[in-house]
């Protein structure tokens, strides 16, 4: 059964602090045995208001649907198209997968918002961060493998092209690389997951104020952001620097033989399609910070500033920012692939998709395309 507080002072002290720590919890509907798992910082609060809760249903199940439909054809367009069956494009079904998992947790959180608070209980908040652990810290390590597939397939195009058995072990590794962090909070061996903002959705422990948090938060800062962040910024930096001292060369070996361009007509038409792609790669990562630089700032200030600055209501911010770009990445795809397009134009008509078959003579950034959308 759940109780419900009314601006009434009650001693909580399972709820952490000296024996006899006063909590104000105003109108949270929580069953009794939860206490312990709510950090108390967030009964501090009143309840958000029903509507509130109803319009995150509503943003939910539209990014749910959305999410499902694009990941879907992409996962379905990807695994059985044979242009398209390529090991660099093993990161796109990756990707569009981990996608769908972020998504796959919103039936989790509609329940908990339709009962306007903790609902779904201890397991039902463990299920929903191990999920968001996954997805998220599986997409960014995704992003890095499309990167750095890119990477040696434009410095290096004659042997730097990806193997299906290097691509298979790129992959687990990227699975491997979640499990710490899905563990160690999951058996509580080092922090918890927890509810937070609404107490509908749930995430590591950033607020509590102990060592061990602002430890935590730092390390998984550092392995699933940063480290990510700088090996994409490394690697697409150097694509840009080589594709310049490309250019450059070939400028001036054109001066030398006294012609505008050493390029044909198809080789400029292919070029300019790289260069869309790469447009592209770099757009959907820079997405991909913008979704989780919230989440990093919210821990952050919990671990080290101001905590009365996150509110419940602020918090539910970077949850959103999320699961947007989970569902808005497949989209992307759709339009910046050229050979994704023209099998979406031959398998549904009816979406009058008009694209021309690239040509075969592209280069294999042309055929790998879509890795370079990564995240996302």
């Amino acid at each position: 059964m759940l109780l419900n507080w009314t601006a009434i002072d009650r001693p909580l002290p399972q709820l952490g602090g000296d024996s006899g720590h006063e909590v104000r919890l105003l109108g949270w509907n929580i069953p009794p045995s939860e206490l312990v798992h709510i950090p108390e910082h967030w009964l501090k609060y009143p309840e958000p208001e029903a509507s509130l809760h109803f319009l995150l249903i509503l943003l939910y199940l539209i990014c749910f649907l959305l999410s499902t439909v694009g990941n879907g054809m992409v996962i379905w367009i990807f695994s059985t198209a044979k242009s398209l069956r390529t090991p660099s494009n093993m990161f796109v079904v990756n990707l569009a997968v981990l996608d769908f998992i972020m998504l796959s947790k919103s039936p989790l959180f509609i329940y908990n918002a339709f009962h306007r608070g903790y609902a779904a209980g201890h397991l039902g908040c463990q299920i929903f961060g191990t999920i968001g652990t996954l997805s998220g810290i599986g997409a960014g390590m995704t992003d890095v493998c499309i990167a750095y597939d890119r990477y040696t397939t434009i410095t290096n195009p004659l042997e730097g092209r990806m193997s299906k058995i290097k691509a298979i072990i790129m992959i687990i590794f990227v699975w491997l690389y979640t499990l710490p962090w899905i563990i160690l909070p999951f058996t509580e061996v080092w922090n918890r997951f927890v509810p937070e903002g609404f107490l509908t959705t749930c995430s590591f422990d950033y607020i509590t104020d102990t060592f061990d948090t602002r430890l935590f938060v730092v390390t998984i800062f550092v392995w699933s952001y940063v480290f990510p962040l700088l090996l994409i910024i490394y690697f697409y930096t150097q694509i840009v620097a080589h594709v310049f001292r490309h250019e450059k060369a070939l400028k001036q070996q054109a001066k030398k033989m006294n012609v505008d361009s050493l390029r044909s007509n198809q080789a400029q038409a292919d070029q300019s399609m790289e260069i869309r792609i790469a447009k592209v790669a770099i757009t959907i990562t820079f997405l991909f910070v913008a979704a989780w630089t919230p989440y990093a700032v919210v821990s952050f200030i919990g671990a080290f500033g101001d905590r009365s600055l996150l509110t419940p209501g602020v918090t539910m911010i970077p949850a959103c920012c999320c699961k947007f770009i989970a569902c808005v990445d497949p989209y992307v795809y759709a339009l910046s692939h050229p050979r994704y397009r023209v099998e979406l134009q031959r398998r549904l008509p009816w979406l009058s998709i008009k694209e021309h078959v690239p040509s075969d003579s592209a280069s294999v950034a042309t055929e790998s395309a879509a890795p370079n959308t990564g995240k996302i």
